[in-house]
């Protein structure tokens, strides 16, 4: 079955490739339209088939039913549609560093998405994502190379290669067996974990090529195990390695090239130290809630003759007194062990440059070992209003935690917007507070204070963040949210294993989003 559905998948990537990208966005919005004017648009009339999580992620609140027979299979499956835009604005305080000519991006598009009906317990799901940037605000493609956050709009190999700024998609497509305990989807899928996450804050999420399996073992006990060989992030048009950085030819937008990696482990790397540098991920989480009150969880990650994870992570509730108010302390243990990576990697940096010369500990030359703790309390309102969070994170100071996969070792303690706070001996404290005053605003407010190691020559100075980010539900489909970052970051740090003349880049700036989704 895997091997037939992965020459499905590469035939649908093939056509896909072959047909105008405008021509498809207009064909697929159409067809979805027309196809679901008799659809469940709702959940008694009033709840949408899908709506928004805080992160942007989806939440499926209609789903297709059980059938008995092939024609229905097909028919009775739903297509649901998203169209979306992304703005970004950002300002850098050096300008003689990071040229003003890259300060914006745009991404305007949005997916078509089938699930279908049940059969004898298998179903399949089709995703296809589109994105296009308008001229009137992108760099040109002289800079566009060299955007921020907005890179995610297109993709920059397509772009380095004489293609243009859209990107068209198959971001889902799998074949999935559920039953009252199983859950079992075999190829490209979203699998949300404390390692991977879809990170669908742009226009296409994150995905993985594989196979994942979920088991009920009790009705608050759930045991989850995936397989994964290939990854795509979210500005590639084609699935490529789950760890290694540049491919045969050097070409670093060809393979995994996310921030949280580790420029180090290279495709060329790999060869001389006789290893493949094409590898497979295993995932495996148990999350166990029979404690009242508690929320356990354990994980694991391998990349065999790589890395291996281990994460422990538990929240507990406590009622405050006799008011509707609760307590919240919870605590994320992370443990990377080197599995031969860092013997590939030599005395390296997560960022690729010599590590144990330029500040870091003599101890992590050509290892990979390293931990987080993570901690945070939380006081959550009554009628699940919001919350106020007190957050802190501590990295050992021995290599650079490795995360390519959008799962960001301190999110939901430390981690503010476009941040990587997993450098060797970081410390990261975080004040949060969110409220949604009605179905219709919501808020959140974070202000962080990063410190770096200053020893550390090639890792950024220290910080002070603000994070403002708004939700406007407009109608129940349309939501429009908006985003602002400050960095203030500390500009009189000198490279210490330099000359007393160098001093580390000043990369403050301020930086603004504005998203719109629209769900049909």
């Amino acid at each position: 079955m895997l091997v037939l559905l992965s020459l499905l998948l590469f035939k649908l990537k093939k056509i896909m490739q072959n047909i105008n990208f405008k021509l498809l966005t207009l064909s697929f919005v159409l067809f979805s339209f027309f196809m679901n004017l008799n659809a469940n648009d709702t959940i008694d009339g009033s709840t949408p088939k899908r709506t928004l999580y805080g992160n942007m992620t989806l939440k499926y609140n209609t789903l297709p039913n059980e059938v008995d027979n092939l024609y229905d299979f097909f028919t009775e499956g739903i297509f649901y549609g998203r169209l979306r835009s992304n703005s970004f604005y950002w300002k850098w305080s050096d300008e003689n560093v990071f040229s003003n000519n890259v300060n914006k991006n745009m991404g305007v598009g949005g997916s078509i998405i089938y699930k279908s009906a049940t059969l004898n317990h298998l179903s399949f799901t089709l995703g296809y994502y589109g994105s296009v940037s308008p001229e009137f605000w992108r760099p040109s493609r002289e800079y566009a190379l060299y955007s921020k956050s907005g890179k995610d709009t297109f993709s920059r190999f397509k772009l380095k290669n004489g293609g243009g700024f859209g990107m068209s998609v198959l971001g889902q497509g799998y074949v999935e067996y559920r039953d009252e305990i199983v859950n079992v989807k075999v190829g490209r899928q979203l699998f949300e974990s404390v390692f991977t996450k879809s990170n669908d804050t742009k226009m296409i999420p994150n995905s993985f090529d594989g196979i994942s399996t979920s088991i009920n073992i009790t009705t608050k006990s759930k045991f989850r195990f995936a397989w994964f060989n290939a990854q795509k992030l979210r500005d590639h048009l084609h699935s490529h390695d789950v760890i290694t950085y540049k491919d045969e030819n050097g070409e670093k937008w060809n393979n995994n090239d996310d921030g949280g990696g580790h420029k180090g482990l290279t495709y060329e790397n790999f060869i001389q130290a006789h290893r493949d540098p094409n590898h497979n991920m295993y995932l495996a989480d148990f999350r166990y809630k029979h404690i009242k009150k508690l929320d356990f969880t354990l994980s694991y990650l391998q990349i065999p003759d790589v890395l291996k994870d281990i994460v422990i992570e538990a929240h507990y509730k406590i009622p405050l007194f006799e008011t509707d108010w609760v307590v919240r302390p919870g605590m994320r243990y992370f443990y990377q062990m080197d599995d031969g990576g860092g013997e590939v990697a030599g005395d390296t940096n997560s960022l690729g440059v010599l590590a144990t010369s330029n500040g870091y500990s003599k101890s992590m030359a050509n290892s990979l070992d390293s931990s987080i703790i993570n901690a945070r309390v939380d006081l959550l309102m009554p009628l699940n209003r919001g919350f106020f969070r007190v957050g802190y994170s501590d990295v050992a100071d021995k290599a650079d935690i490795i995360s390519p996969w959008r799962g960001f070792p301190t999110s939901g303690f430390t981690r503010a917007m476009g941040q990587y706070n997993w450098f060797a001996n970081t410390q990261t404290f975080m004040l949060r507070a969110v409220y949604r005053a009605n179905d219709i605003f919501k808020t959140s407010v974070r202000y962080a204070v990063q410190n770096y190691d200053d020893s550390k020559d090639y890792v950024p100075s220290d910080s002070n963040i603000i994070n403002i980010d708004t939700w406007f539900n407009i109608t129940k489909d349309l939501q429009m949210k908006m985003r602002y970052a400050h960095v203030d970051a500390d500009s009189n740090t000198k490279m210490i294993h330099q000359n007393t003349h160098k001093f580390k880049t000043d990369w403050s700036y301020d930086e603004f989003r504005l998203e719109f989704n629209y769900l049909f």
